[in-house]
This record gives C-alpha cells, sequence and structure tokens, in this order.
C-alpha cells in the first residue's frame, strides 16, 4: 500500500491498485482564507518572545489562496527579516573594512567584505570565496586567508558582494566540516537582509583547499548557489550528481600533480560532459586543465568568475538530483527529508510536469517529502504524485501559514519558501 499526508489537508493516497483515488480536494473557501490571514496579523503583532507556536494555532494550517498566500509570504518574511535587522546587527560590522564573524553550530567564523560596481535591479551577486591552507599553524591559514582577500582586485567581480570567511579550524577539511553549512546559511540570510543580495546569484569559490570545498559544498548545498567555481583544489570524495541545476567551472594548472589535482579535474570535467550530454539542459559547466601552470594560475582562472555569475538560480528546477554523503541535509530545492531519512547512502531523483512529480528513484529512503508552490504547479488544481508507473498521490495540496512560515525560517530565503508540503512513502 502507498501511504500519503499532506501537512494541513487529508490528502488522497493511491490504492493498491496504484489507479489514483478520487479527487478530495475542494475549492478553497475565500472567507476561511482571509480570516486565517487577519489572524496571522493579529499573531504578527505579538512581541516574538510571547508568541505562542505558529505551527499549533488552528490559523496556521487553514487553506489559502493564491493570493492570500502570496500575502502571508509578504509578511512573514517582513517579520522574519526585521527580526534578523533587530538581533543580528553586529554580524555585518558598521562599515566595509569593519571585524565582522558570524556564529552557528557553536562555531564562529570570522569574514572580510568587499562591495563591487554598483547595485543592479534585484541586488547585487554574492561571491563566498574560501581560502586555501589546511591542517597547519592558524599563522599560514590567516597568510592564505589574506591572499583571498586579496584576490577580488584579480578576480574582479561585477556589482557584488564578496566576503573572504576565515575557516574556523585549521584542520585539513576545514571548510567541509558539518557546521560550516548552517554558518554559511546565516551569513547568505544576513547578505540578503542588509545588503539586500539577490537570493538567486549566490556563488562560492575556493583555491587549493577553498577549491576541495568547492568540490564539497557545490554538490552537498547545490540548491543555494547559482553556480560554483573550483580553483586548483581536489575533490577528495565528492561526486557531480547533485550539480544538474548549478553552473560549475573548474580550474587546475596542468602541472599541479600534488594528489592528482590536474587528473581529478579531468576525471571530473569529463564526467560533467556525460551527464550534461545525458540530461540536455542540466549540468551547465565549463572546464580546463591549464598546460604548463602549476599550482598557482597567475589568475587564467579568473575567467570562471564571469562565467559562472552569468547563471542565475532557479528555486523551484523541474529536476532535481539528491545524493546524499558524509554531512547530511534536511532539504534540495523542493525535495525535503525527515531525521530518519536525512542519512548517508540515500539518493533521489525526482522531477514535476503540468499537475504531476515524478519520482524518477529513490534509494534507501522510506519517506520523502515534497514541497510546492504555484511556481511549480497550479495547487488549485489536483497534483498526482507517481512513481514507476504507479499513483502515489492524488489530491489536492493546501496552502497553509505553516509550511509558509516552516520554510522561511528553513531557508532563511524568501524565494526558497513553500505553500505547500506532502509526504508519500516509498
Amino acid at each position: 500500500m502507498h501511504d500519503a499526508g499532506v501537512a494541513g489537508s487529508a490528502g488522497t493516497a493511491a490504492s493498491d491498485a496504484g489507479t489514483p483515488a478520487a479527487d478530495a480536494g475542494a475549492a478553497v473557501a475565500a472567507g476561511d482564507s482571509a480570516a486565517a490571514l487577519a489572524q496571522l496579523d493579529v499573531y504578527l503583532q505579538m512581541p516574538r518572545a510571547s508568541r505562542p507556536m505558529l505551527a499549533m494555532q488552528p490559523f496556521a494550517s487553514v487553506p489559502l489562496t493564491r493570493a492570500d498566500a502570496e500575502q502571508a509570504l509578504k509578511k512573514l518574511w517582513d517579520d522574519f527579516a526585521a527580526d534578523v535587522k533587530a538581533t543580528r546587527a553586529n554580524e555585518v560590522g558598521a562599515t566595509e573594512t569593519s571585524a565582522k564573524s558570524v556564529s552557528a553550530a557553536g562555531k564562529t567564523m570570522k569574514y572580510y567584505m568587499a562591495v563591487r560596481g554598483d547595485e543592479p535591479d534585484g541586488g547585487r551577486s554574492l561571491f563566498i570565496s574560501m581560502h586555501g591552507g589546511g591542517n597547519t599553524t592558524p599563522d599560514v591559514n590567516d597568510s592564505q586567508w589574506e591572499n583571498q582577500i586579496d584576490l577580488v582586485t584579480g578576480y574582479d567581480p561585477k556589482d557584488a558582494i564578496w566576503i573572504a570567511p576565515r575557516a574556523p579550524s585549521d584542520d585539513w577539511n576545514m571548510w567541509f566540516t558539518a557546521e560550516i553549512d548552517p554558518l554559511f546559511e546565516r551569513l547568505i540570510t544576513d547578505m540578503i537582509v542588509f545588503q539586500g543580495v539577490n537570493p538567486n546569484k549566490v556563488y562560492i569559490n575556493g583555491y587549493s583547499a577553498g577549491g576541495d570545498a568547492v568540490y564539497q559544498l557545490g554538490p552537498r548545498m547545490a540548491e543555494r548557489w547559482a553556480g560554483a567555481a573550483m580553483c586548483a583544489g581536489h575533490p577528495n570524495d565528492a561526486t557531480p550528481d547533485n550539480l544538474r541545476d548549478l553552473a560549475f567551472a573548474i580550474h587546475v594548472g596542468g602541472d599541479d600533480t600534488a594528489y592528482d589535482r590536474n587528473k581529478k579535474a579531468e576525471e571530473w570535467g569529463k564526467q560533467l560532459d556525460m551527464l550534461a550530454s545525458m540530461d540536455p539542459g542540466g549540468y551547465p559547466h565549463q572546464w580546463q586543465v591549464h598546460a604548463g601552470l602549476p599550482h598557482w594560475m597567475n589568475l587564467e582562472d579568473a575567467v570562471a568568475i564571469p562565467y559562472v555569475q552569468g547563471f542565475t538560480r532557479n528555486p523551484v528546477p523541474d529536476k532535481v538530483v539528491w545524493r546524499q554523503v558524509n554531512v547530511t541535509r534536511s532539504r534540495m530545492y523542493w525535495l525535503a527529508v525527515d531525521s530518519a531519512n536525512q542519512k548517508s547512502g540515500t539518493e533521489v531523483r525526482a522531477s514535476y510536469k503540468d499537475d504531476t512529480v515524478t519520482i524518477e528513484s529513490a534509494q534507501n529512503l522510506s519517506k520523502l517529502k515534497l514541497r510546492f508552490s504555484d511556481a511549480m504547479l497550479d495547487l488549485d488544481a489536483t497534483v498526482h504524485v507517481e512513481r514507476d508507473g504507479k499513483a502515489l498521490f492524488s489530491g489536492m495540496v493546501p496552502r497553509t501559514i505553516d509550511v509558509i512560515a516552516r520554510t522561511i525560517e528553513e531557508s532563511g530565503d524568501s524565494t526558497m519558501a513553500f505553500y505547500g508540503e506532502l509526504e508519500v512513502s516509498l
């Protein structure tokens, strides 16, 4: 038996035979939706410290009209951003050159910020640029950080905020331990709220050990990036599967033989060539092994910056590949998992078209959450979910305040907020 549950709704599961059950959804009651939105206003007027849990409030699960869902998203994002401004001003500093740091997961990460060019419509791009070094003394890693700060001149990103963080540790894997994800996500939210960064134009790049991190964090945090530029690094155990929806650049010197960096760059480049040929429209990439150049490429790798900056993230791509290894995450674009299914060794490939989501493959997962917005499917119509030609779900997925608020809090990014959520058993 395939079963399914919908946040805030009695969703209709498929039968044992795999045929969709009758549509149990009904038109959203406009009056109830308007009343829920009015109750949200009352709730948001309360001081944050004295608010009861939003998910427990009856109005949070009332189905919303599309227009009311859009209003709820705006209200909830404005409230979230106001709290960020009130509580995190010390994280962005008073001036461009003042000392800055963010803290998350028990770690503090210092960073340098430079503002480049003019602010375009929609906001500046954001680059998070990771330095080299690794398992060495703090002084050596500090000097590598200073080198990365200086690279803003050579790389010259256009109309961008350039962030050069100092790794919070001095280990070989300093840029891709588990605490890096929440540190970077907090930093991105700060830049969106305080600097007006375009959340769909956020990029990472890194050199040497920082390049190692791009190989790791590009796929691992794929839903956060529009592009990733890897320079002079080594992939270790990373794989490119999750890069289906972001631009990935690889640049390594032909004479950079330490740890076979040059050979690994070619291997990854050819893997991406193959993946792109098998999935038209997916896996945009650029790669070059620079003949005759050592570990330092004399800024020939700078071509990676305008390449990735030419891409804009789609928060709801029509196809997602999500493979989890080592450090795991609870979400990837419009897919999510509960704690029991957040584990290494899982893999899911899913797509949507018209009114149907197709689970193309899934490994080592018992349940999967699907998140929806009207940018993906018409949530006033029946939604279908299929796997291997069998129906997992057929019914209405309601827009609710609870889902909108939860996804804003999770991502710190209004463009990654969703209206409805459905959990299917696999």
